[in-house]
């Protein structure tokens, strides 16, 4: 077997582009989402005479959540053997990105307490106690969410550099292998 050559990193002002790239798509992935909830959410509550909107709320948290995945990422969190089906490091790396965000939510809830001044075990009274059917509610969408975000990168990974999203957003046969011709007889 031939040894992969080493990768070579590009120019931290390019990282930096893909990152912010990368970021804005997951922001907006996510605040789709998050809309969708809201709505849903406003759509319940308005039958109950009670009118809520949050938009710039669900923006922010989609952009929180978003940039904790990121460092997730460059933390390597549900990195593994890469030889198996895909199913498993997709589902491996929800699951523990699951965990991560939770832990990272329960965190942002003690430093919003602490803001409003209440204490921790208050916070946490009101996100695991009296909250907490919408806490586990929102954990399984999270959850949900992140299944195909990660289905998608580790098949794009799969591929090879940019492949997928040529698939996906430009021409499927642009992508695709060229076959090999047959070799021309003289």
């Amino acid at each position: 077997m031939a040894a992969k050559p080493p990768s070579v990193k590009p120019p931290l002002r390019q990282r930096a582009i893909n990152e912010l790239k990368e970021i804005g798509v997951l922001t907006g992935y996510l605040f789709i989402v998050f809309g969708a909830i809201n709505v849903m959410k406003a759509a319940v509550l308005h039958a109950e005479g009670i009118e809520l909107v949050h938009w710039g709320a669900g923006f922010v948290k989609a952009l929180l959540l978003a940039k904790f995945i990121m460092l997730g990422k460059t933390l390597k969190i549900g990195e593994h053997n890469r030889a198996r089906a895909l199913i498993w490091p997709t589902l491996r790396k929800a699951f523990a990105f699951l965990v991560f965000l939770v832990v990272l939510t329960v965190v942002e809830e003690a430093v919003v307490g602490l803001v409003h001044h209440r204490s921790i075990g208050d916070s946490m009274n009101d996100f695991l106690g009296r909250r907490l059917a919408e806490s586990l509610s929102g954990m399984l969408i999270l959850l949900l969410v992140l299944i195909p975000y990660f289905a998608f990168q580790v098949l794009a990974e799969a591929l090879g550099e940019g492949r997928l999203v040529r698939m996906f957003l430009v021409d499927r046969n642009a992508a695709a292998p060229q076959p090999a011709r047959p070799a021309e007889r003289s």
